[in-house]
């Protein structure tokens, strides 16, 4: 989990199309949430372990490449933003980008991100 703030905006849109796409989450000031990230791994279970990847390992890559980026950041400012509104729907295809590939043995099958207990987004990358 991390905590993070936002402002939903488009520079592509007039402020008035920004205001009817994003609603109150086009505040200038923006808002936070607290989001929760969830990383589905798929691939072989090693016998001498009887795991596809180390949770130890897992955790560590996590904590570096998410937790430690964007907890108590304005996702706004995140070079990962500067093209792209930072929707959770981004957000969620933003962290699969960042954790795609490093998950040796084993191979990410999904990222989920809920950002309220009502509504969450998952992304499992492009060839599917």
């Amino acid at each position: 989990m991390f905590s993070a703030s936002h402002r939903l905006h488009s520079d592509a849109l007039s402020d008035d199309q920004n205001r009817a796409a994003f609603g109150k989450c086009n505040n200038p000031h923006g808002h936070g949430h607290n989001y929760i990230v969830q990383v589905l791994v798929g691939g072989l279970v090693a016998p001498d372990t009887g795991m596809v990847i180390n949770m130890v390992d897992l955790d560590k890559l996590v904590q570096d490449q998410v937790l430690d980026r964007f907890d108590h950041t304005n996702l706004n400012l995140d070079p990962l933003f500067v093209n792209r509104v930072p929707t959770t729907e981004n957000l969620c295809r933003a962290l699969y980008e960042l954790l795609h590939g490093k998950l040796s043995p084993g191979e990410l099958e999904q990222v989920r991100v809920e950002e309220t207990e009502n509504n969450f987004f998952e992304y499992c990358g492009e060839s599917r």
